[in-house]
């Protein structure tokens, strides 16, 4: 062996020696593990008294050992807006997602912001009356930018991303993901209930987020169907699909028997459910010919629903919750991998799917009572609480992010029994429920608690929120103060009421309207279908109506109704989906908010009223008014101060230069 020969194999052995001792070292040094703790819509001055009053002792012990502070929010603040934020680090300008809903500015209808269904008009087989695709349409995510969890992944990090709000369907990028809000129901909305009765003053409402069916006993039997949404396969008119079901009462006791299918419970008055199968028989036919392409479509639709009876005798009374997708078969892409979906159902049982599964729409309706709604959200709330601790049973490394949107919903529903200022409370009514919000912070106290004691000492936690909350006393119809200074017109020169989706409006002549909760926009030439404002003209428009909206008063509170507007090329930082959002942004004063009619279009004959709804909480105001909360378990050197700057700051915890979400 010569001399240099030699040389060589010691080198060799010797890196040996030191790569098998890093090995050994690195077995011996855990991973990093990170948590993000999401509470949708964590208010910092409630979460503030809450601690100071000693009602939160675990978020105390959270902020003992790091930091607690305010988290500025997005542009406008709303959920999918936020998040959405804080997904990709950009601003609306950079990820394209401005509202709830956008406008379709070729028919000036709204839609859905964050997802779409690309439609599968590609090659069919038909027969007669039915057409059988040879593939289907796609759901898309809207969102654009790069989620700072596919940064993390292409470091080698595993990633876990449960119920991020604005993601569905899944990115595919985590390791692990299971979508949240955005995710539709079988009906394809947000949530669609059912009433049925056989009390005729009831059986004959018209309700918003549901329908009321009126149903008969015979003979101590309820005949009647679950609805659901239109036949795919079926194309001679329309053809919803039913899902018989049959209610037997007990003619003495507060009980029925509910059969679904080959499902069956026994059920009192009060009582609710557990989660039914149900399935929707596409009614294919089954002759020689069209045997050879059953096999291209499923024979049905799964779901799956709760069922709460709530009287049996004199009148009988049932809510049946939005059909939810079964996660053991879900006929939309709920996870990734699919089989996650799967696996959480096996694993905690059956639950909702729907992104927001607190039916705020039956309360709101007068369906379900104060008490049926808090005991409904709780259900669901309660789902989403065992899934955690499966979930954090089974973190070993890398990054957890778990989303809970209980405080958010019951926020909106129950702000004004705690707030003796609202135009709706009433002490009597309201007393009984004064704690509800608080109720659930503390519940979200006892997460991180669970968190603390369970996932181990060298797991770094971050609790934050997207945006925080307040009340929402007063409405603002934006299209009635429109239409009232002349920049929105309607055909009838003496009406005062009108509707965009109805037709109403005279667009030759109307120069601005409002869609969406917090946006405006200009009817533009070249851009809207019917647009007569020339590009040139635009801004000096948007300014002098931005200037008015500032100088607008309420009459009856003497306040301000708006206290800022954000011209989006002024406001975002962001490019590439401007041309998406609303012209400006409506930053509503502290405590108004524009109304459910303007949201959708309409033009009422008040501009001003009084929110007397039951949707009594809000944050889709100024951003500035409400900010959420940030705490972490360990100091951090330069604290961020907004949505955008704690996606950098989850990165920089892993040693990654936040700039890559930009590559």
């Amino acid at each position: 062996m010569t001399q240099r020969h030699g040389l060589m194999v010691r080198c060799l052995l010797a890196a040996a020696v030191v790569a098998a001792a890093a090995a050994v070292h690195a077995q011996e040094l855990p991973e990093k593990r990170l948590i993000v703790l999401g509470f949708d819509g964590m208010d910092y001055e409630l979460t503030s008294r809450l601690l100071a009053e000693g009602k939160l002792p675990n978020l105390a012990r959270v902020a003992r050992s790091g930091l607690f502070r305010p988290l500025g929010t997005a542009i406008p603040p709303q959920s999918p807006v936020a998040w959405s934020d804080f997904t990709t680090g950009m601003d609306a300008g950079g990820h394209g997602i401005f509202d709830f809903l956008h406008r379709d500015p070729l028919t000036y209808f709204p839609k859905f912001s964050t997802s779409t269904v690309e439609s599968g008009d590609g090659p069919a087989v038909r027969l007669g009356c039915w057409r059988f695709p040879l593939w289907g349409g796609e759901t898309k995510l809207l969102r654009h930018g790069k989620p700072f969890w596919q940064v993390l992944e292409d470091h080698g990090i595993e990633t876990t991303v449960v119920r991020m709000p604005a993601n569905f369907p899944p990115s595919g990028l985590a390791t692990r993901e299971l979508s949240g809000m955005g995710t539709p129901d079988l009906m394809g909305g947000y949530g669609e209930f059912s009433f049925y009765t056989t009390d005729p003053s009831k059986a004959s409402l018209r309700v918003s987020g549901g329908a009321v069916y009126a149903v008969a006993v015979e003979d101590g039997v309820i005949h009647a169907a679950l609805h659901g949404p239109e036949n795919p396969l079926y194309t001679c008119g329309k053809a919803d699909l039913e899902a018989p079901f049959t209610v037997y009462l007990d003619p003495d006791e507060e009980v029925v028997k509910l059969v679904v299918g080959d499902e069956e419970r026994l059920l009192r008055a009060g009582e609710w459910s557990d989660w039914v199968p149900v399935s929707f028989s596409l009614g294919a036919p089954a002759g020689r010919l069209a045997r050879p392409f059953l096999s291209l479509v499923a024979g049905s639709i799964p779901a799956i629903a709760r069922f709460y009876v709530r009287s049996v005798h004199p009148q009988f009374e049932m809510y049946v919750s939005p059909l939810n997708h079964d996660p053991r078969d879900p006929a939309i892409p709920l996870s990734h991998p699919a089989s996650f979906a799967q696996e959480l159902a096996e694993a905690t049982g059956l639950f909702y799917t729907q992104g927001m599964p607190e039916d705020t729409k039956a309360l709101k309706s007068g369906i379900l009572t104060p008490e049926e709604f808090l005991q409904q959200a709780r259900l669901a709330g309660e789902e989403i609480e065992e899934q955690y601790k499966y979930v954090l049973d089974k973190f070993a490394r890398g990054f957890l992010f778990y989303y809970f949107g209980n405080v958010d919903q019951v926020s909106h529903m129950m702000w004004r029994s705690m707030d003796p200022d609202h135009p709706a409370y009433d002490p009597v009514r309201d007393a009984p429920f004064a704690g509800a919000v608080e109720e659930v912070y503390r519940r979200m106290d006892q997460i991180v608690g669970y968190t603390l004691e369970h996932a181990g000492d060298d797991v770094e936690l971050i609790v934050m929120s997207d945006h925080g909350f307040t009340s929402w006393r007063r409405t603002f119809n934006l299209n009635s103060w429109l239409l009232q200074n002349g920049y929105l017109v309607l055909y009838d020169p003496y009406a005062d009421t009108g509707s965009i989706l109805s037709g109403d409006v005279d667009w030759s002549r109307t120069r601005a309207y409002g869609l969406g909760i917090n946006g405006l926009y200009v009817n533009l030439k070249g851009r809207e279908k019917q647009g007569i404002v020339a590009p040139e003209e635009r801004l000096a428009l948007l300014r002098e109506i931005g200037r008015k909206l500032l100088e607008t008063v309420d009459p009856e509170t003497g306040q301000p109704a708006v206290t800022k507007v954000y011209i989006r090329e002024e406001t975002y930082h962001d490019r590439g989906q401007l041309e998406v959002g609303p012209d400006m942004i409506v930053g509503y004063a502290k405590g108004t908010r524009c109304s459910d009619p303007s949201v959708l279009g309409d033009i009422e004959e008040n501009v001003f009223a009084d929110n007397t709804s039951w949707w009594s909480g809000d944050h889709c105001m100024d951003h500035e008014a409400v900010p959420g909360i940030l705490f972490s378990s360990v100091p951090l050197d330069r604290p961020p101060r907004n949505l955008h700057e704690l996606t950098g700051t989850i990165l920089e915890r892993f040693g990654i230069d936040p700039a890559e979400l930009r590559k």
